[in-house]
């Protein structure tokens, strides 16, 4: 698994100009975000962390690349 305190957080530019510029978030939400997520394991080293706010749910869909020691978010969705 992964430590999220010491871990690199990188996103994907799809990511960056999609979601984050929509949910006005910076890498320092986005670790608070996954800090608080129900996070679920969808694959080998991918993820899927679920985040429920005022601001309605969200699924944030990353992958962590332990010989790095990095956290790379590729996408995400929201809901009601």
């Amino acid at each position: 698994m992964y430590d999220l305190e010491s871990c690199e957080l990188q996103a994907s530019k799809h990511f960056r100009n999609k979601y984050m510029k929509k949910w006005n978030w910076d890498y320092k939400d986005l670790r608070d975000a996954l800090r608080e997520a129900n996070v679920e394991k969808v694959g080998k080293n991918k993820f899927e962390a679920f985040l429920k706010g005022k601001e309605g749910s969200k699924k944030v869909i990353f992958v962590f690349y332990p010989e790095f020691e990095t956290i790379f978010a590729i996408s995400g969705a929201e809901g009601d």
